[in-house]
């Protein structure tokens, strides 16, 4: 009996152990992903400024998505629509934390809006004018309704 309850306890912790491994391994994010996140969250209600590239004088949303991969050594595009262009694109279902988020909030524009996918259904971005740096809901009726699609830089 004892050595019976002693195989299945085994059985049961490894087969946890190993779930919890696996589950780790696809839900982590890549280390220049989390260096990119850590500088745009750290620019948290840095005033938005309309061709904004840095914290001391505020961002724009590109602005904000060129300063996060600028201070990791990355070079990318400046504006919106470049970033657009630049990216490999991602279905909302594949997007990882560092990914782009794009979105159209003028009808006559392909994209107008960018931001950086945190996970679980968050993004930071730098929203408008009178506004600061923040994070949103990516599955909020209003960023669902406009948004594109996501965007991973070719490396």
């Amino acid at each position: 009996m004892y050595f019976k309850l002693a195989n299945i306890l085994f059985i049961v912790v490894s087969l946890g152990l190993s779930g919890c491994q696996s589950s780790v391994k696809r839900g982590s994010t890549n280390p220049h992903a989390q260096k990119i996140i850590h500088h745009a969250k750290a620019q948290i209600g840095t005033p938005y400024r309309y061709g904004g590239l840095n914290p001391k004088t505020g961002f724009d949303c590109s602005g904000l998505v060129f300063y996060s991969h600028k201070k990791t050594g990355q070079h990318v595009p400046r504006t919106t629509g470049e970033q657009y262009r630049a990216t490999q694109p991602i279905s909302r279902k594949h997007l990882r934390p560092g990914d782009l988020v794009f979105f159209r909030l003028r009808r006559n524009r392909q994209v107008s809006h960018v931001g950086i996918y945190l996970g679980a259904n968050r993004f930071v971005h730098a929203p408008s004018s009178n506004k600061r740096v923040s994070v949103a809901k990516l599955n909020s009726k209003f960023w669902s309704k406009h948004f594109v699609r996501g965007g991973r830089f070719r490396r």
